[in-house]
C-alpha cells in the first residue's frame, strides 16, 4: 500500500472514530474497503474517475448491497479529503450508485416466540446451570431487544439491584437504558444463583464472555427442540421480534428508537410495515368517518 494512501486512509478512520462515534466493526469494515481499493489504484488517496470506473469494473459481480456498501465508503472518504484539503477534486461521482433494497426483517409470531419459551422454562425448572442461563439470555433477548454483541457482553455489574432498568453500551460506545421485565429479573436471579463464581462479565465463558457464535448455536439448539426451523431463529430476529410486538400493542416509534440505540429513526422505521394491518384497523376504528 502506498504511504499516503495509508496515511489517508488513517485519518479517515481516525475521524470516523472520534467524531462520528463509530463502532470498532464499522472501522474495520471501511478500513477492509478503502485498503482493497487502493491495491487496485495504486494510491486511492490521488486516485482518478478512471480509477473509479476500473473500481467499478472490479466490483461488477457484487451483490448490491456489498457494491452500496464500498461505493458508499469512497464517497465519504473522498469527502473527506476535500474537506481536510488532502485533495481539489472529488471523482467519487464516477463509482456506480445501486439502488440496494434494504431487506426486511424476518419475524417470529407470538406463538413462536411462546413456544421457545415453553421450552425454555421447562428445563430450566431442572436446574442445570446451562438451561437457567439459556432462560435469562432469551428473557433479556425478547424482553428488552437486546443485540447479541451488547448480551453477552454485559458486565455483572450491570444487573439491576433496585431500578428495573440495564445499562447497555452500544454501537459507537453510545450508552442506553433498557427496560428489564419482572419475568426478566427472577430469570436473572436464578442464573445468579447457579452461576460460576468469578470473571466480571455476567456470562462468562472460561476467562472471558459467552461468544457471539456459541449464542447463536445454544438458541437454533433451543428453536430445534421447540420444534421451529432453527435457520428461522436468531438473537437479531429475537430482537425484531421485540420491536415488532412493542409496535403492535401500541408503543410510540421515538420511543423504540430508543430502547434499540438506534441513531436514526429511519433504522427503526424498517418495523412499521410489520404493523400496517394494525394501521388499517386504527384509521377504520377511529376516523369520523369510519361509521358512515
Amino acid at each position: 500500500m502506498s504511504g499516503r494512501g495509508r496515511d489517508a486512509i488513517d485519518a479517515f478512520l481516525a475521524m470516523l472514530a472520534a467524531e462520528r462515534g463509530a463502532a470498532a466493526n464499522t472501522i474495520a469494515a471501511y478500513r477492509r474497503d478503502l485498503e482493497a481499493s487502493d491495491a487496485v489504484t495504486g494510491n486511492i488517496a490521488a486516485a482518478t474517475r478512471e480509477d473509479m470506473v476500473r473500481l467499478a469494473h472490479e466490483w461488477r459481480d457484487l451483490a448490491p448491497s456489498s457494491l452500496a456498501r464500498k461505493s458508499s465508503a469512497l464517497r465519504q472518504f473522498f469527502g473527506f479529503l476535500v474537506d481536510e484539503g488532502w485533495r481539489d477534486d472529488d471523482p467519487s461521482p464516477a463509482l456506480p450508485k445501486p439502488k440496494a433494497r434494504r431487506p426486511l426483517p424476518r419475524v417470529l409470531d407470538h406463538e413462536e416466540v411462546g413456544r421457545l419459551f415453553v421450552v425454555a422454562e421447562e428445563e430450566a425448572g431442572e436446574g442445570r446451570p446451562e438451561a437457567v442461563r439459556m432462560l435469562a439470555l432469551l428473557e433479556l433477548l425478547y424482553g428488552s431487544g437486546l443485540r447479541a454483541t451488547e448480551l453477552v457482553s454485559l458486565p455483572l455489574n450491570a444487573v439491576p439491584r433496585d431500578a428495573p432498568f440495564l445499562t447497555i453500551t452500544g454501537k459507537g460506545g453510545q450508552q442506553r437504558m433498557v427496560p428489564v421485565s419482572q419475568r426478566a429479573r427472577a430469570a436473572l436471579s436464578a442464573w445468579l444463583r447457579v452461576r460460576p463464581h468469578g470473571g466480571r462479565f455476567l456470562f462468562p465463558s472460561r476467562d472471558k464472555h459467552l461468544g457471539r457464535v456459541r449464542l447463536f448455536q445454544i438458541l437454533r439448539g433451543l428453536a430445534g427442540r421447540a420444534g421451529l426451523d432453527p435457520a428461522k431463529v436468531s438473537p437479531h430476529v429475537l430482537r425484531h421480534a421485540f420491536a415488532t410486538h412493542l409496535l403492535e400493542g401500541g408503543a410510540d416509534l421515538r420511543v423504540l428508537q430508543t430502547l434499540l440505540g438506534h441513531a436514526d429513526i429511519a433504522t427503526t422505521q424498517i418495523y412499521t410495515h410489520v404493523d400496517a394491518a394494525r394501521l388499517v384497523a386504527l384509521v377504520n376504528r377511529r376516523h369520523p368517518l369510519a361509521n358512515n
